[in-house]
């Protein structure tokens, strides 16, 4: 699935299964990180468009967070082509 970032316009590829962070890491995408596991908050963005899941039952997210499109890469894949709203995502090897 391509996942695109705003408003960097940056775009990766995620495969299902794979944390939308290490997806975007392998793509040479840094995107805000610390605890890898859900719980720091550090990562948190917005779903813009798209359909996503996380990967562990209860993140660190209350229910109206989720009902309002704010996610957890560290803990989330894609379900779909996606756009995220992630201000300081940045390219790791810009050229």
């Amino acid at each position: 699935m391509k996942v695109r970032l705003e408003p960097s316009g940056l775009e990766f590829e995620a495969e299902a299964g794979v944390t939308l962070l290490h997806a975007a890491e392998a793509a040479g995408i840094e995107l805000p990180s610390s605890c890898r596991n859900g719980t720091c908050r550090t990562c948190v963005c917005q779903r813009l468009s798209g359909e996503s899941r996380h990967l562990i039952e209860w993140p660190g997210l209350s229910l109206d967070e989720k009902i309002e499109g704010w996610i957890l890469p560290c803990v989330a894949e894609a379900l779909s082509d996606l756009t995220l709203d992630v201000p300081h995502a940045r390219e790791l090897f810009p050229d």
